[in-house]
């Protein structure tokens, strides 16, 4: 991610960048849109966040079916954001970040123990809690103290039900599969 955002740096921001005025004629900017960031904090935040969702990953010990999920919910991200065709441009990780803490909490709920199932629902009553104090639906951005960069909302909501929803149906196909069929997830 790091080499993609200095790789990002060296082109205009807008060839990269969501725009949903652009969304089925440029569809690479469901992918691109990760690697734009308007400042120097924007980038370190969304580093740290990634490493951060990296590190819960790993002790979560994700399946390649969890992987999967999130790189689904990628792009599926970004589209959710026509649901606000006011934010002309988007750019940063936090949708897909949010995503992929979501694909997390999915699979500590359906795969966990006790424990692992109750860090999963604190994860989701977290981001539930995170999503209603942003108020997505108040308008595309929001300026946060501290920011050197405006927010969209939206997009933080629309990771988080991309990344629930890609991660709900990884999860109940291979719950759907039957021992003794030969088919099996090698995670």
């Amino acid at each position: 991610m790091g080499a993609g955002t200095m790789g990002a740096l060296a082109l205009p921001h807008t060839l990269l960048d969501w725009q949903p005025a652009h969304a089925a004629s440029h569809p690479w900017r469901a992918w691109t849109a990760v690697f734009v960031h308007y400042s120097a904090l924007h980038v370190a935040a969304n580093l740290a966040g990634l490493a951060l969702i990296t590190a819960l990953g790993w002790a979560a010990q994700l399946p390649r079916r969890s992987v999967v999920a999130w790189a689904a919910a990628w792009p599926l991200t970004q589209i959710g954001l026509l649901m606000q065709p006011q934010l002309l441009h988007y750019g940063g990780l936090s949708g897909v970040l949010h995503a992929g803490l979501a694909v997390v909490a999915v699979h500590l709920v359906a795969t966990g123990g006790a424990a692992r199932r109750g860090i999963g629902l604190a994860i989701v009553a977290a981001l539930g809690l995170k999503l209603l104090l942003e108020a997505p639906w108040a308008g595309p951005l929001r300026h946060v103290r501290g920011w050197d960069i405006a927010i969209a909302p939206l997009a933080h909501a629309s990771g988080v039900a991309a990344g629930l929803v890609c991660s709900a149906l990884t999860e109940f196909v291979a719950h759907q599969r039957k021992p003794g069929t030969g088919i099996h997830d090698h995670d």
